[in-house]
């Protein structure tokens, strides 16, 4: 097998065909810094891929022991890879699936970055939740039920629900009223969180964070399969990608891009360098981009393999949102 047999050679090698992999800077005093870690951030591998509520990742876990004339190659990836700033656990997995990749190649190629689910040890496509369309187009997120009815109104094809209560009745009349203003409309409409009102009034799909999916359990995962919900997952990286396609949901969400001010994120941006190698790996689901997008961003963040991109202040800061949501839409179809 061609494989060097420095550690430190394969490292260089790797850093220098993969800078573009390092996270973005960011300022420290931003609201999009880092406060504490991420959900798999703090999470050991073994920890990770027996976490609760998720099918066994017994193949994730099969490089565990890598063979002694590759551990030169483990060692190098891993190293380069903390140096481009990736979290421990997703240092771990990029290792040993490029084990894998030298393993089923025979060699070891420096240019070529893990793409191939078998190398990640997962086990073949397959959605358990109902599908929904590969390009989801622009992806509009709007804090209200006056806002959804309004982007449905001029035809942004999916939109999301976003709204912030600490009243329940309050929470189930904004979700009624969204599900509402978009009857009629070719809107397919997420609620953000609030999986239990979405099935209850008919939603089209629910979209939820790492840590929602940490408390429930397997009546709640039943619950929702049954009702014929869709379900979208966001994505922090390679360990929050491979919990999600645990569950095999509509689409997966992929960010935060670009830094952003919305919410404290966190993780770093992850920039469009990982965003293209995270959608080659996750390409047979639907896709969504999400954090400090522009208008002008789009372009390159559609030639990264994703079919939606998903933005906030691009249309409700804008000061003519409805004019702005249909630029947005134009721009993401001529792209497609």
């Amino acid at each position: 097998m061609n494989v060097p047999l420095d550690a430190r050679i394969i490292e260089e090698q790797v850093l220098a065909h993969h800078a573009s992999l390092k996270t973005l800077a960011i300022n420290a005093n931003a609201e999009s810094a880092q406060e504490g870690a991420s959900p798999s951030a703090t999470k050991t591998f073994e920890e990770f891929t027996h976490s609760s509520g998720f099918e066994p990742l017994t193949s994730v876990t099969s490089v565990t022991s890598v063979p002694s004339d590759l551990k030169p190659l483990y060692q190098g990836v891993f190293s380069a890879c903390t140096k481009l700033e990736f979290i421990q656990l997703d240092c771990e997995i990029i290792a040993n699936a490029w084990v894998r990749q030298v393993m089923r190649l025979g060699a070891f190629d420096a240019k070529v970055w893990p793409t191939k689910r078998d190398d990640f040890g997962l086990a073949p496509f397959k959605t358990q939740f109902a599908p929904c369309p590969k390009d989801l187009g622009l992806y509009a997120v709007l804090p209200d039920s006056s806002w959804i009815k309004r982007m449905a109104h001029i035809g942004v094809p999916t939109l999301q629900l976003r709204f912030k209560s600490e009243d329940p009745k309050l929470i189930e009349k904004e979700i009624e009223l969204s599900i509402q203003a978009v009857n009629g409309s070719q809107s397919k409409l997420f609620i953000n969180d609030h999986w239990k009102y979405a099935i209850k009034h008919g939603a089209y799909g629910v979209h939820l964070g790492q840590e929602d999916i940490d408390v429930l359990t397997e009546q709640d995962w039943a619950q929702m399969k049954a009702s014929g919900l869709r379900l979208g997952i966001s994505t922090h990286g390679y360990s929050e990608m491979i919990r999600a396609d645990a569950l095999r949901p509509s689409y997966i969400a992929m960010g935060a891009i670009y830094p952003t001010t919305l919410k404290k994120m966190q993780t770093p941006p992850q920039g469009l360098g990982r965003l293209a190698q995270y959608a080659g790996l996750m390409k047979d689901y639907p896709l969504v981009a999400i954090g400090g997008i522009t208008e002008e961003d789009f372009p390159n963040v559609l030639k990264t393999g994703v079919g939606s991109v998903a933005v906030v202040r691009a249309i409700v800061q804008s000061n003519d949102p409805e004019n702005k949501a249909k630029a947005l839409c134009k721009l993401v179809n001529a792209t497609l």
